[in-house]
């Protein structure tokens, strides 16, 4: 389980959330709400150890994620805003790219499969360069289809996906969560409206 313990962020003197609680469990989708401006990336990023707190704690299956670092890592995925696709390589060889960063390996037929998940059948040897923004986003995202992380930290995920995409996610995601898995995202995207799992953490007022 993911737990937030009385935490606090400050930027630029401005409060942009404090002494935020809650705890989420294995099996829920979770969204982060707000309007632009109050704390959203900035609390995700607490999440996954990447951004400073200024109070509180963010605890692993009841342990500060400091304390069981190389544990929360190996459980964690975080797909940003930004990508991370690097123009030069393929689709393929990003994915493959992806993998090894997490210090696994797919067959290559599995990183076909993925890529066609999210609608890059056929554009496997494409330099990503030569993609669209969202068909770089697309490529990033097929990660999830590859993933074996229980906790999925995603900053808007669906940003350039057409309506069929956001489907085939939100199907994704109420599996991983079915499975034990734990989801936590931003969306501007109405999404998940008749799955029992989802709750909702409003930031701001």
């Amino acid at each position: 389980m993911l737990s937030v313990v009385d935490l606090t962020a400050i930027r630029d003197d401005r409060v942009l959330f404090e002494r935020l609680s809650f705890l989420i469990s294995p099996g829920e989708i979770v969204q982060i709400e707000g309007r632009n401006g109050t704390g959203k990336t900035t609390l995700l990023r607490i999440l996954t150890g990447l951004g400073h707190r200024d109070d509180g704690e963010v605890r692993w299956c009841d342990e500060p994620i400091e304390a069981c670092r190389d544990d929360f890592h190996h459980s964690l995925l975080y797909l940003g805003h930004h990508t991370g696709v690097k123009r030069e390589l393929t689709a393929l060889e990003n994915l493959s790219f992806f993998q090894s960063l997490n210090g696994g390996e797919s067959a290559e037929g599995a990183l076909f499969q993925a890529l066609a998940q999210v609608g890059l059948a056929g554009r496997e040897d494409v330099p990503a360069g030569q993609l669209s923004a969202g068909q770089q986003r697309r490529v990033a995202l097929a990660r999830l289809w590859l993933s074996d992380h229980k906790l999925w930290i995603l900053d808007e995920p669906l940003t350039a996906i057409d309506k069929q995409g956001v489907k085939v996610l939100e199907r994704l995601f109420v599996r991983h969560a079915e499975d034990g898995g734990i989801v936590v995202l931003t969306t501007h995207q109405d999404m998940f409206a008749d799955h029992a799992a989802l709750r909702k953490i409003k930031l701001g007022d």
